[in-house]
């Protein structure tokens, strides 16, 4: 795997010809510290979810995506089981997306990967842990988000939600983690529950697909967002933009360019 290929950049007096530790772990999410015990056979028993954070940095597909899990001491998620790889072909498309929020989820609704534009415009994302993760979780339980909603958008959007999370459990029959998420989120929500109870038809997404996102330091912020479905990987890549030229667009800009720092002391 060659820097330029996963967007490092490469000084002239570099030596490495692939990637760095540091680099590497970066790019899959976890500590350079952890990675080297890994390397080192001083941490023996990684999880399923840095197994495919490591494979989606490498790159890796098929053979070599289901030898790594292998080696890990896990077997490679089958048919059954909903898919949260980001294949490379789909990776290369983000990587054309660099500048745009992006944010990649599985069919279940759970963060697969956020880009830093993304992070930059909703707020860091890295920090979320288990059901935290999971946008009809967020939606259901009011946790903290940037888009502005009118009750009726807010009541459209979570319907909408729960009823593709139920075609999802329909073809993942199988899936004991996506049994366990949905009772998880019926025990814990009574909005859930009674949306899956109900199996109402979710209401019409109507003609605009427009988000008004209220940043903290550049104000309101509508955009565009079109959520996108790679069919024979499952995954839902939603992404965000702005009419050239507009104060939406500027507004954006800045928002990328300030990044996820902090302005205040």
């Amino acid at each position: 795997m060659t820097p330029e290929a996963v967007g490092v950049p490469v000084g002239p007096r570099r030596r490495a010809a692939g990637l760095r530790r540091e680099e590497l772990a970066a790019l899959a999410g976890i500590s350079a510290d952890y990675l080297t015990r890994l390397e080192q056979g001083r941490a023996t028993a990684p999880s399923a979810q840095v197994v495919e954070s490591l494979a989606r940095a490498l790159r890796l597909a098929g053979a070599q995506r289901d030898l790594l899990y292998a080696l890990a001491g896990h077997a490679a998620p089958g048919p059954e089981v909903v898919p949260s790889h980001v294949p490379p072909s789909v990776q290369r498309m983000l990587d054309r997306l660099s500048t745009t929020p992006v944010v990649v989820y599985d069919a279940s609704w759970t963060l697969v990967l956020a880009n830093a534009p993304f992070d930059a415009l909703m707020g860091e994302t890295t920090s979320w842990r288990g059901l935290e993760r999971n946008a009809v979780w967020r939606n259901v339980a009011g946790l903290p988000s940037r888009v502005v909603h009118t009750p009726r958008e807010q009541a459209d959007h979570e319907a909408r939600l729960v009823a593709d999370l139920r075609l999802t459990a329909s073809r993942y029959t199988a899936d004991r983690s996506l049994r366990r998420l949905i009772a998880g989120m019926r025990s814990g929500s009574a909005r859930f529950a009674g949306l899956w109870d109900t199996e109402a038809a979710p209401p019409p997404a109507g003609l605009s697909r427009r988000k008004t996102v209220l940043h903290p330091v550049v104000g309101p912020i509508t955009l565009d967002c079109d959520t996108l479905v790679a069919a024979l990987d499952d995954l839902r890549i939603s992404i965000y933009t702005a009419e050239p030229g507009t104060e939406d667009a500027e507004r954006l800009a800045l928002a990328t360019v300030l990044g996820t720092q902090s302005l205040v002391p």
